[in-house]
């Protein structure tokens, strides 16, 4: 490793029924090049073995947090709370790390200081196998980090460190809110102290894991909304649509899965804040489709949708 410093990673690992996965999550992280300080498993109630799974590993690094379950975000925040380190190495439990994923981000780390995020390309686990994530090319700063995200994949949790500074000036994920609270906590950071990536790819995304976040979805009960960040303003004008930009095409792809489970007032309510996009019309158009459609038919509309433009974005017909 040619940094010249080694900073102290604290592994964050939410656990909620991931018995068949976990084990290869930990064990990636236990084969890393840089050994991190620890690894904070927070189950967060599972019902299945997971935390006993974890337990029968038996490393000194991995500590496991019980907690009655109250979300992803929350096991996140807890983890975090509870962490020694001062960067905070996210990586969901069944996803992994291929062995160079932390040296990497130490070289970054160096090279670049005082980013809040620091993020690595990373290849899918699909139905059809192995397929490499569309994102940037450049080693180094994002110069427009909302530009850049309209096209590529820049961050996901799993390929992803944030510093503890960042955390604790800006706070943690949005408590609540079950889908998109990642890209609600990148907007927070992203926005103050800018992101820094790797095109290398070092993480292993699993599209076919048991107990997907998103098939499993129930009602929000959050104060957090995506709305929060139209009443703030960047410095520099470009940044600014950009960000908008970015922030309309999150609040969509959200409302796309939440309206066709049902939730309409959700997906109207997108239509009016977020209508004024330029860039992902596409979406939008989607979105009100899926609006004018009936409930009972919107679930398979949006798989079909989704199915189709996988095949086609990668190939498969």
């Amino acid at each position: 490793m040619s940094s010249t410093i080694n900073p102290r990673f604290s592994v964050i690992i939410p656990l909620y029924n991931k018995a068949a996965e976990v084990e290869a999550t930990v064990r990636s992280v236990l084969a890393q090049t840089l050994q991190p300080v620890e690894i904070v498993v927070v189950d967060d109630g599972s019902t299945d073995s997971s935390a006993a799974i974890v337990e029968a590993i038996g490393s000194p690094l991995v500590r496991l947090i019980r907690q009655a379950n109250a979300g992803e975000c929350a096991a996140r925040n807890r983890a975090m709370a509870e962490a020694v380190g001062d960067w905070f190495a996210l990586v969901d439990a069944d996803d992994r790390w291929q062995p160079q994923f932390l040296e990497e981000v130490a070289e970054m780390i160096d090279l670049w200081p005082d980013r809040g995020i620091y993020s690595t390309a990373f290849d899918i686990v699909s139905p059809m196998g192995i397929v490499r994530a569309n994102t940037p090319s450049e080693r180094g700063p994002v110069e427009n980090f909302w530009k850049e995200s309209m096209t590529h994949y820049v961050t996901i949790p799993s390929a992803t460190v944030l510093s503890r500074r960042a955390v604790e000036e800006l706070g943690g994920f949005p408590e609540g809110m079950k889908m998109g609270g990642d890209q609600y906590m990148w907007i927070k950071v992203a926005s103050r102290y800018g992101v820094c990536f790797s095109p290398k790819a070092l993480c292993l995304y699993s599209m076919v894991a048991s107990n997907r976040s998103s098939s499993i979805y129930t009602p929000e009960q959050t104060p957090y909304r995506l709305e929060d960040f139209l009443k703030e303003a960047l410095w520099d004008e470009n940044l600014n649509y950009w960000r908008r930009e970015f922030i309309a095409k999150c609040a969509i792809g959200k409302a796309l899965t939440l309206t066709a489970k049902g939730d309409e007032e959700f997906g109207r309510r997108v239509v009016e804040n977020f209508g004024y996009t330029e860039h992902y019309r596409r979406g939008l158009s989607k979105l009100k489709a899926l609006l004018a459609l009936p409930k009972r038919v919107r679930p398979w509309a949006h798989r079909t949708y989704n199915r189709l433009a996988w095949l086609l974005a990668h190939k498969g017909l």
